[in-house]
């Protein structure tokens, strides 16, 4: 059975890139366009990863995390921030929010093969 990841991403153009990756890594995703979404089918799809932009609508991904963290059912799901900001602190801020890993856009097909990994023990 393949792994599930819940994409968070606003971006559309985003969203089919790392969705034909993560199809070609060999995993089934689903996507929430905002952080409440994200919250919202974090519980009720229960995926085995977490790939959280941070800058979104609605709801911030730190916001989220904060919020996935905080509810028993979805606590233990890895989170992988996947972000335009990669400012210094920025790494920082997305660990202390909850996210288990940072990786900054853009990346590459190799380095978000081997986040997902290390974050799944695959």
């Amino acid at each position: 059975m393949k792994r599930k990841i819940l994409l968070v991403e606003d971006n559309p153009a985003t969203v089919d890139i790392i969705q034909t990756e993560l199809e070609f890594l060999g995993y089934d995703s689903t996507v929430a366009d905002n952080g409440q979404k994200a919250v919202d089918m974090s519980s009720t799809y229960l995926p085995d990863l977490i790939l959280m932009d941070i800058s979104l609508p609605k709801m911030d991904g730190l916001e989220a995390t904060a919020l996935i963290r905080n509810n028993p059912k979805t606590k233990n799901i890895p989170i992988l921030a996947a972000t335009a900001r990669a400012l210094p602190g920025d790494r920082e801020k997305c660990i202390q929010a909850g996210c288990d890993d940072y990786i900054a856009k853009p990346f590459t097909h190799r380095e978000l093969g081997a986040a997902i990994k290390k974050l799944l023990k695959d």
